[in-house]
């Protein structure tokens, strides 16, 4: 058997094992609260007609992102029957396919064991996994990033100013996934102009590196146009508040320092993806040894990585050898933890999304040119791999109890519209951090929604008040009667009429006080 023929059974191999990892009992696990049951509304509005130009608005902010996703999503809530685990299977598929992307940029920028190792390395990593499981707009940026940097690689390699506008309208699509695809752009503008810095034997650079600029600038343009035009309509509200978000000062992780900044992200992108290690502010260094062991060793690896590939950029600048694979990805990785200093809020490990593949090729990259080296060189790069394999599997979410938050929901839903009986009803949701809205969403496919209570000056006849109230209670422990929440407060004053335990939660039935 050819060596090409064994590197395709072991890519497929390993495409295979990420669908598993990506897709097995991917409903049991689905999540499906507050933001996935607000989009599936607003994606099933679109599939009857309603469409839309704004997308979700960010959990970090007050501002909405581009419409993109949910038109992304559509297709497959359509397809699954207005199940939302078909918009969690189209997030898998993308993970898949940034999976084989690795892989062969691996290939062409390092070599072949490089891309195989880093290739397996993401498709068990539990991180990722985690966040390729679940329908969440930031759960698609690693494949629009990696896509977006490799076509602009491939548009100056083979100096293609199709594949340059590809580029840029990629950054315009994840632009609407994630403000942090600011970032992205930094990392694609610096990458553009040292490539031209670098080249050897390009005259009239200034006016080639503008062309680039304006090609890849066009195509991001016609990526961005269904946010952009929404932005222009109303005078860019979304613009401003993204910009004041990510640059205004406030509580910021890590002290708020820029050294300290760095060094947490530095680790974590090693630490979260590569080498599976817990939440750093779970654990500790100086009281657990192994913990101590396990954070040393990752920075170890993470601090080889970089230096190798840096080396290897060296080498081929000297030797005016092919060198841009390298900075792309040195770039990619290095900025990418650079500007987490301009960011002044807290870095949630969902933030990375946008540079998930870069350690990973790295990590390839020097696992793999180990394992071609002398014998003590490629034992302990096998040894490596074998131990990262081995504790990626041992932390993996599908060793964890399902939750099966999709059943619940639509459990308690369907036992409300039970106990309704057919009748006009309001619905509360008493939540410490959740919205209501994956149970309207059962309502509203089911077709019997709740009628929203208006405020007295919308409806000064109280016509949206009806005679029960059904309230789900997530806090524990639980009084619903006289709660300010507005659902339960515009309701008026009311009495328990049923109390049940279904499933994990507590369900009341209020009616209207009658007195004594």
């Amino acid at each position: 058997m050819t060596s090409k023929k064994v590197t395709l059974i072991i890519l497929i191999a390993i495409l295979l094992l990420a669908g598993f990892f990506r897709l097995y009992r991917i409903s049991d696990y689905l999540n499906f609260l507050g933001d996935e049951g607000r989009d599936v509304m607003v994606v099933r509005n679109i599939l009857h007609g309603d469409l839309t130009f704004l997308g979700p608005r960010s959990s970090a902010g007050d501002f909405y992102l581009g419409p993109i996703y949910y038109y992304f999503m559509a297709p497959f809530l359509f397809l699954s029957n207005y199940h939302p685990v078909g918009p969690a299977i189209m997030v898998a598929l993308f993970s898949i396919a940034t999976v084989y992307l690795i892989y062969r940029i691996g290939r062409e920028f390092f070599s072949k064991n490089a891309g195989l190792i880093a290739a397996i390395l993401y498709s068990i990593s539990p991180l990722v996994i985690i966040h390729s499981r679940s329908s969440w707009n930031p759960n698609v940026m690693p494949f629009f990033s990696i896509a977006a940097l490799y076509s602009a690689y491939k548009g100056i390699e083979r100096k293609n100013f199709y594949l340059l506008g590809l580029s840029g309208v990629l950054l315009g699509i994840a632009m609407q996934l994630h403000y942090l695809t600011i970032f992205l752009g930094g990392i694609l503008f610096l990458y553009i102009l040292l490539v031209e810095i670098l080249s050897k034997g390009v005259t009239n650079k200034i006016v080639e590196l503008f062309k680039k600029y304006i090609i890849v600038f066009a195509g991001f343009i016609l990526g961005f146009s269904p946010f952009l035009l929404f932005e222009i309509k109303h005078g860019f509200p979304n613009t401003k508040t993204i910009s004041n978000f990510i640059l205004a000062s406030g509580d910021v992780s890590a002290g708020g320092k820029f050294g300290e900044i760095i060094k947490d992200v530095f680790f974590r992108s090693f630490g979260r993806l590569v080498t599976a290690y817990p939440q750093p502010e779970t654990v500790s260094i100086i009281e657990q040894l192994p913990i101590a062991i396990w954070y040393y060793l990752t920075l170890i690896l993470a601090f080889a990585s970089i230096a190798l590939t840096f080396y290897q950029l060296t080498q081929r600048l000297r030797e005016k050898g092919e060198f841009r694979g390298h900075l792309l990805i040195l770039l990619w990785f290095s900025l990418g933890v650079l500007f987490f200093g301009l960011y002044k809020k807290p870095i949630y490990d969902y933030l990375f999304t946008f540079m998930f593949p870069a350690p990973f090729l790295l990590t390839g990259n020097l696992l793999g040119n180990l394992i071609e080296r002398k014998k003590v060189f490629a034992a302990v790069s096998i040894i490596s791999i074998i131990s990262l394999v081995a504790i990626n599997l041992i932390y993996s979410p599908l060793r964890k109890i399902p939750n099966y938050q999709y059943e619940q929901v639509k459990m308690i839903s369907e036992f409300i519209l039970d106990k309704a009986q057919g009748k006009p009803f309001n619905f509360a949701l008493i939540t410490g951090g959740n919205s209501d809205h994956a149970y309207r969403y059962i309502f509203e496919i089911e077709g019997k929604k709740p009628v929203t209570i208006q405020i007295p000056e919308v409806d000064p006849e109280r016509k949206t008040i009806t005679d029960q109230l059904f309230i789900v209670c997530e806090e524990i422990p639980c009084n619903p009667v006289g709660h300010p929440l507005w659902e339960v407060a515009g309701f008026g004053r009311g009495e328990i009429a049923g109390e049940w335990q279904v499933s994990v939660l507590k369900v009341y039935k209020l009616v209207h006080y009658k007195g004594e």
